[in-house]
């Protein structure tokens, strides 16, 4: 169900701090992934600054989890770069290696239990893009710093949608 003008008026009303404050968190967290990647590598930032919104605005949720967090993107990581190494000599194994990069990651993160919708994202930009020890590393730097942020700060943030 949609929420009203007034309700949404009254809820910025109430809970103005935590709009400001988790958008904040989530900026800061951004800029440190942007010192490490380029924009060459869009997909892989854009999943991470999915990431970064359900963190922020959906705390609560498992996907937020740090171990749905870490694990995720690490399937996603891993799979992406799997798929990257397909030979891919004409137009429709390319695509085919993409779609199995998002296929992979989430069966993979159903099995083991690490489900977190960006990190397929990521596992398609890795596929894409190829995989760089620059991406690899800001990929995990973010999560652990996004995750630890949402640790240390759950107490103090909530669900904003």
């Amino acid at each position: 169900m949609k929420r009203t003008y007034a309700k949404m008026k009254k809820e910025l009303r109430l809970y103005w701090k935590n709009y400001v404050l988790q958008s904040l968190l989530a900026t800061s967290v951004m800029v440190i992934v942007f010192m490490f990647l380029s924009l060459n590598n869009v997909v892989v930032v854009a999943s991470i600054g999915s990431t970064a919104f359900v963190i922020f605005a959906l705390p609560k949720s498992i996907t937020a989890e740090p171990r749905n967090v870490i694990g995720g993107n690490l399937v996603g990581l891993v799979s992406g770069s799997v798929c990257a190494l397909i030979p891919q000599p004409i137009y429709m194994v390319s695509l085919i290696a993409y779609a199995l990069a998002v296929g992979l990651s989430i069966f993979i993160m159903v099995v083991t239990d690490t489900e977190h919708p960006p990190a397929s994202g990521l596992a398609l930009g890795v596929a894409i893009t190829g995989f760089t020890w620059n991406v690899g590393i800001a990929v995990i730097t973010a999560v652990i710093v996004l995750s630890l942020v949402h640790h240390f700060c759950k107490p103090m943030i909530k669900d904003l949608v």
